[in-house]
């Protein structure tokens, strides 16, 4: 399959989201928007891995044990660099009950699943988000379903003969949809 050609814009897109959550961390008063970085890199992956999936489809050579293959190889070295030493120094530094929580949110991020056991996590008594050592995983966890998810849709909807734009704008607007019917809760 043929690769994409180097889009600097993109790479515009991606300093900007690095520079707000960098700015958000840093200077949270100064820059409380700071999460718009992560959406804008969901926006960009999105985009780059549509574009790859719509290109293979369309010239009849996508592959989708190679599609995964390829995030295998791109996201597992560091991911299991992060959970290895994560869980080697909570060993030695973390109490029992929070090392029973990171071994959770390990096994959890190993499988791509932080953002489901966060959210089942969040309420009044649950633990301070500081205490969460892998809470970042959980934007990872959404990016990868949306890898394992997504091809298969297309490749569904290709077997169908349902237009790729009509599968696009129908999940855009469900989610939609969910996103505002959450925000009334």
């Amino acid at each position: 399959m043929s690769k994409l050609k180097y889009r600097p814009d993109i790479d515009g897109l991606r300093a900007l989201a690095v520079l707000s959550m960098m700015g958000f961390h840093a200077f949270p008063e100064f820059f409380p928007g700071g999460f718009i970085g992560v959406d804008i890199f969901f926006v960009i992956s999105g985009y780059l891995i549509s574009s790859i999936i719509f290109k293979g489809i369309a010239e009849h050579n996508f592959n989708l044990l190679d599609f995964y293959g390829r995030r295998i190889k791109r996201i597992f070295p560091a991911l299991a660099t992060v959970l290895g030493a994560c869980l080697l120094v909570g060993w030695f530094i973390l109490l029992p009950d929070e090392y029973l929580q990171l071994g959770k949110h390990a096994f959890f991020g190993a499988v791509f699943g932080s953002n489901l056991i966060l959210y089942s996590e969040s309420g009044y008594f649950d633990t301070s988000a500081s205490t969460k050592i892998l809470l970042h995983l959980w934007s990872l966890g959404i990016e990868e379903q949306f890898y394992l998810l997504w091809p298969l849709l297309l490749l569904f909807a290709t077997r169908l003969r349902v237009n790729m734009v009509v599968i696009t704008i129908t999940i855009a607007l469900i989610s939609f949809s969910i996103n505002i019917y959450e925000i009334r809760l």
